[in-house]
């Protein structure tokens, strides 16, 4: 029996897919620089930020979801998800020229941008296969 959709549910599974994967990601590439979780002792120590980390995608989920399922109601909206979709990423683009400032140095656009690219395309292929975000950007754009 398919369970319908809600966002808090389906939120919290794509955070914490989306949490894993850049988790994964960002030690990926410090054990490879051969820095071990250099990027999560600048951010705080690695309990820390895996912590804040994991909780602050799970409310990126659960936000997404959230605005994914109120423009099956009002199509309009997802002109407004990918307005602030924009931001957040240009949010990211500015964390890592701080973070490669203090602290992570050239590899910064290696791992906060290259892990924030791979989360947004990890978010892009979950929704796609749930959702019929195609057809309510094509909507959405009809009714400007």
């Amino acid at each position: 029996m398919a369970h319908p959709h809600s966002s808090l549910r389906e939120g919290t599974a794509l955070g914490a897919i989306v949490a894993t994967t850049i988790w994964i990601w960002l030690a990926a590439v410090d054990a490879l620089a051969g820095q071990p979780f250099q990027t999560f002792r600048v951010l705080g120590g690695v309990a820390f930020f895996t912590v804040l980390h994991y909780g602050l995608c799970v409310v990126y989920g659960v936000v997404t979801l959230s605005v994914v399922h109120a423009a099956a109601r009002a199509p309009s909206l997802m002109v407004f998800a990918a307005f602030s979709f924009f931001l957040l990423e240009f949010g990211f683009v500015m964390a890592t020229v701080l973070l490669a400032n203090v602290g992570l140095g050239e590899l910064a656009w290696v791992r906060i941008l290259g892990g924030n690219v791979i989360g947004a395309v990890v978010t892009w292929v979950v929704l796609v296969r749930r959702h019929p975000l195609l057809k309510e950007f094509r909507q959405a754009d009809r009714e400007e």
